[in-house]
């Protein structure tokens, strides 16, 4: 049993207890060997007790330990001390996403989004590393007081479904996809599912599906259309609506397929709310009846063919029974009888449906053989007409290309008709100079290969930057094929001689903005990530310094400032001198209650455009704060709020003792984008 004041591990001294959950309870700690706060999350005794259970959790717990994003809640640690099973995680000081709702009884739309972008980044993150969250939902996600967003609970959710874990005691039947509800696979469309249903409780305070079981519940998933979050709250535009429906379509294959288009879509919301861009499949209108394409009709006849030829060599079975004769074979010959009907609705819808027998008469036989041999015909006929036509083509140069390369397409072609599939198989791109993350995306999600990882001390590149590949770039290998990376370690990586970067942190959780002016887009990205930083919006602007034309030639967080980690920095790119103003009509809202901010309190507000010039300076409590600015010299600028307020109390149950209650000074800032004037 965990009591306050114990050390676990001989490093882990636990201060007090501060959540607890239908699987374990959560400490506030002291790791004593590096000096920092963490959370230490201690599995109950029913839980530690299940050994199959506990192995597993172990597994996935060490296996996220290597995920390091800041949208996820990084492990740190994992271990079990007479008979207590703990994991060791970064603390946040903040609410989970669950009473940030409640507390506010629905977000704006907005700030939904906003959190549902933090998340989905953290999912693209663990999704990229190989790792299923299987458990999203608003518990699991922490809001910081600094308006952070975090996923934890990584290695949980997966022990949990491993081992049958009932719904009642997870908590999370509520957010449960439809292939998990039915005991089946899941994988990232599983988590996007979830993130829609979060994002829909966000919106309307309420999650869609209720009852008064969890099988109830489940089923729901499983049958019932999902009702629009709009009948909840009719302020939700139509593409952040849409949004949502698509990530919670029953069909994975209709979700999005991926977080990265997910937060393609969020991040377009945000900007244009009231277009209608979602791509979302209505399921009436996809199974709705309507007339084949002549390639849906070719492969129509191939399937006829092969059903054909499996029906020319039932003929020369022998007396044997039908239903003899297919019971060692259900999974596979029985399929293509299935086929076969399919054809036959599409062929012979006119002709009466007899029993399918052995026929008496050889006419029959020569029937089936003619047939066959005609749309066999027709497939080759149209084969060899379309490699003539391809190949007259580019001949001309109707399709771009030298002789050579109508050549290559040629054997390629050929290559194709003889196999089926290109015997060369797929050119590895290359990826060097690349980050781990990015060279998974590419290789995995977008070529169809599998990928290994190997550290390399060797070289001189920064830390997980991609090296070389084996095989090499430009080499050819089949799809699911195997490619090792090379990743360097970082360890002969020079920071001075490759960046003017500063990234030594000040303080815990805080970096030094680096200096990025004067770089490449894509070495000002790469500088950024390293020094624990994000890339905001990148936008093109005049610079009257022609030796910044396409670089970055201003930054929205100056060189040197304290932030915390995991900032967005916007940047400007140079296109050259030119004589551009921009406008703004401001409205610029209250610092939010997840920023300890309570209305009444003084806030001294400034905006201050990227190359110095300071738009307003002002001390208000009334917000909105509303003005319109025109002939501005630069396209974005940052707003600046400072102001005190009283930190929340709270009191231990065990000790009585009250904490908090302190005035403290804050400092927010937002990035803001003007409009360009005509």
């Amino acid at each position: 049993m965990v009591k306050i004041g114990m050390v676990i591990g001989d490093r882990y001294e636990v201060l007090e207890k501060i959540g607890t959950g239908g699987m374990s309870d959560v400490y506030k700690a002291k790791d004593h060997k590096l000096n920092r706060l963490v959370a230490v999350k201690v599995l109950k005794q029913e839980f530690s007790e299940n050994e199959n259970f506990v192995s597993k959790f172990r597994v996935e717990a060490q296996s996220t330990a290597g995920l390091l994003h800041p949208n996820t809640v990084n492990v740190y640690d994992v271990g079990d001390e007479d008979g207590i099973n703990y994991i060791v995680m970064e603390l946040v000081d903040g609410i989970t996403l669950k009473k940030y709702i409640e507390k506010k009884s629905r977000l704006s739309v907005k700030e939904a989004v906003s959190i549902a972008i933090q998340v989905a980044m953290g999912l693209e993150a663990a999704h990229n590393n190989g790792i299923i969250h299987r458990d999203i939902k608003p518990q699991n996600i922490m809001i910081s007081k600094e308006g952070k967003v975090k996923v934890t609970d990584f290695g949980i959710a997966k022990a949990a479904t491993s081992n049958t874990i009932t719904s009642n005691v997870m908590g999370s039947v509520h957010y449960t996809s439809p292939e998990q509800a039915r005991g089946g696979y899941s994988d990232a469309k599983s988590d996007i599912y979830s993130l829609g249903i979060t994002l829909f409780e966000m919106l309307t305070g309420r999650v869609p599906f209720n009852g008064d079981t969890t099988v109830a519940i489940a089923i729901k998933h499983i049958q019932e259309d999902l009702p629009s979050p709009v009948e909840y709250n009719d302020e939700i535009p139509i593409s952040v609506e849409k949004i949502v429906l698509k990530c919670c379509q029953k069909s994975p294959d209709r979700r999005y397929q991926s977080a990265a288009e997910l937060i393609a879509d969020l991040k377009k919301s945000l900007i244009t709310p009231d277009k209608d861009f979602v791509n979302l499949v209505d399921p009436d209108e996809e199974g709705a009846t309507r007339v084949a394409s002549e390639e849906e009709m070719r492969e129509a006849d191939d399937r006829l063919a092969e059903s054909e030829t499996m029906r020319l060599k039932t003929d020369v079975m022998g007396e044997y029974d039908e239903d003899d004769r297919y019971d060692d074979y259900d999974d596979g010959r029985r399929k293509k009888r299935s086929d076969y009907d399919e054809m036959e609705d599409l062929y012979d819808y006119d002709r009466p449906r007899q029993p399918r027998r052995r026929p008496a008469q050889s006419n029959q036989n020569n029937n089936k053989i003619e047939k066959m041999t005609i749309v066999m015909a027709i497939i080759s006929a149209a084969l060899v007409g379309f490699i003539v036509i391809l190949l007259l083509g580019r001949s001309l140069g109707l399709f771009g290309g030298s002789d050579e390369s109508s050549e290559n397409a040629s054997s390629e072609l050929s290559s194709v008709t003889e196999s089926g599939d290109n015997a060369d198989g797929i050119q590895i791109p290359d990826v060097s100079g690349k980050t781990y993350a990015e060279a998974v995306s590419i290789l995995q999600d977008d070529k169809g290969f599998k990928v290994t990882k190997e550290a390399d001390s060797k070289n001189t590149a920064a830390k997980d930057t991609v090296v070389s590949t084996s095989p090499s770039a430009g080499e050819r290998a089949k799809s699911g094929a195997t490619i090792k990376l090379y990743v360097s370690d970082g360890s002969n990586y020079d920071a001075k001689a490759a960046t003017t970067e500063v990234s030594t942190a000040v303080s815990e959780g805080q970096v030094t903005v680096p200096n990025v002016i004067g770089m490449t887009e894509e070495d000002a990205v790469i500088a950024l990530v390293e020094a624990g930083l994000q890339q905001g919006t990148i936008v093109q602007t005049s610079n009257e310094d022609a030796n910044l034309t396409g670089k970055i030639c201003a930054q929205s967080i100056a060189f040197g400032t304290s932030v915390s980690e995991g900032t967005k920095i916007n940047m400007e790119l140079s296109t050259g001198p030119a004589t551009v103003t921009y406008s703004y009509d401001a409205r610029i809202d209250a610092p939010t209650e997840g920023e300890n901010y309570n209305y009444g309190i003084p806030v001294k507000v400034t905006l201050v455009t990227s190359d110095g010039t300071t738009l307003l300076s002002t001390t208000t409590s009334d917000f909105p704060v509303v003005g319109n600015y025109k002939g501005i010299t630069a396209p974005t600028g940052t707003i600046t709020f400072v102001y005190t307020a009283t930190t929340p109390t709270t009191t231990n149950p065990e000790t009585g003792e009250t904490t908090g209650g302190q005035p403290v000074d804050y400092t927010v800032t937002r990035a803001v984008t003007f409009t360009q004037e005509n």
